[in-house]
């Protein structure tokens, strides 16, 4: 009797109900939806939890090339004698922020009088190197044609933005031990080229998303609205759009992602559009039939005798019940579009450095397979892995989900 009741509750309810429960009782479906929504999150925060908050998380060192994870060290902060425009928290988040200083690594430090002696950072400290800077200089934005006075112990200076400064050299010990040094932790070591591989690898999860996405929407609007003319109106138009779409459908889909970037050009926007023109095929395809078979119903016939025109027929009342195979295909075409991307990028005619993409750099370190930081590819490689699967996974549960056919 409970049996039959569990069964009854499972039958009951509208079909998305229905549709939804099937969908929480797959447990690897849910893992799914739940890794693809925790970066998503980490993608909408982007440079606000990324270590280096710099644009393009692109703050080179080439002192720390390929350095192991967890590595650290002390920076001397110089600070750069420009106006940087400060954004708020919104934009800094989106686009990142200029620092406005320069930073050296250092091994060590010492402030003597109103300079500061630094060990500079080489990676071998048999051979040390020393440079000394003037702490007036190094703290503050100074107008680069004006040369700081010094007068019994205080010193005069002309910001770039032109305005006058006193500061006594107590004051600068106290502003040196506040914003002169700073350590940072690199808790997935750096790429080839000193950059911090954790925030790159966070950013790189933007840009993967942001292709799926765009190129799935302009794959949808494609489609269905050539899939939906083609399956309604069938004879002369469904022949032309036939024959397009058999066209497209004959050529690897990679090869016309390549054709369209070089046509477009090398660049973000680009590569987003030429991937969506390559996916458009197969919902078209899916949509056309699912609309040949839909046509005949006679809610269509019902439609058409009370006068209500092709168009509010087609997408009022033909789409939403051609809508449950386009899901399951935006799915698989998501992940589709992450690896179609990481190719282009890993071919060098994806989305240009210095954006961070998992494709680029896995181009940029898998010559380091070979060696004790093979790391520096595999992550970003895993990334795309783990990604892809679980979009597939999420397709494959929103298929069983959106069955309308009882198992016996």
């Amino acid at each position: 009797m409970e049996k039959k009741n569990a069964e009854l509750e499972n039958r009951s309810g509208s079909l998305t109900e229905i549709a939804l429960r099937k969908l929480r009782k797959n447990k690897l479906a849910m893992v799914s939806v739940v890794f693809i929504g925790v970066l998503t999150l980490v993608a909408i925060l982007g440079y606000a939890i990324t270590p280096d908050s710099t644009p393009n998380a692109n703050d080179q060192h080439l002192e720390l090339a390929a350095c192991k994870p967890g590595f650290s060290t002390s920076f001397l902060r110089i600070k750069q004698n420009q106006t940087i425009e400060q954004h708020n928290f919104f934009y800094r988040m989106l686009f990142g922020q200029e620092s406005g200083v320069t930073t050296i690594p250092i091994y060590s430090y010492k402030i003597i009088g109103d300079s500061v002696r630094v060990e500079l950072f080489t990676g071998d400290k048999t051979e040390p190197l020393t440079a000394t800077y003037g702490l007036v200089n190094a703290l503050f934005a100074i107008d680069p044609l004006e040369q700081p006075q010094k007068k019994n112990a205080i010193y005069t200076y002309k910001s770039v933005d032109g305005s006058i400064h006193t500061v006594s050299i107590a004051e600068l010990k106290k502003e040196a031990a506040e914003n002169l040094i700073e350590t940072r932790y690199y808790l997935l070591g750096t790429d080839r080229f000193g950059r911090d591989l954790l925030s790159r690898l966070i950013l790189g999860t933007r840009i993967s998303l942001s292709v799926g996405f765009v190129a799935v929407s302009i794959s949808l609007i494609i489609g269905l609205f050539l899939g939906a003319t083609a399956g309604y109106y069938g004879k002369t138009i469904d022949h032309a759009i036939s024959w397009l779409t058999n066209v497209f459908w004959s050529v690897p889909t990679l090869l016309v992602a390549i054709a369209i970037t070089l046509l477009l050009g090398k660049g973000f926007w680009q590569v987003f559009v030429a991937i969506g023109l390559t996916m458009w095929v197969e919902v078209a395809r899916v949509v056309r039939g699912q609309v040949m078979g839909l046509r005949e119903k006679e809610f269509v016939e019902a439609a058409k005798v009370i006068g209500l025109s092709n168009r509010r027929i087609i997408f009022r009342h033909i789409l939403p019940n051609a809508i449950n195979p386009v899901i399951i295909i935006s799915a698989a075409n998501f992940s589709a579009a992450i690896l179609i991307e990481a190719g282009l990028s890993f071919l060098g005619i994806g989305v240009q450095p210095p954006a961070p993409t998992w494709g680029g750099m896995v181009k940029d370190h898998y010559g380091y397979i070979i060696l004790d930081s093979a790391y520096m590819a595999l992550l970003p490689g895993l990334a795309i892995m783990i990604t892809v699967l679980a979009f597939n996974i999420i397709g494959n549960g929103l298929r069983d989900a959106l069955d309308t056919k009882e198992s016996k």
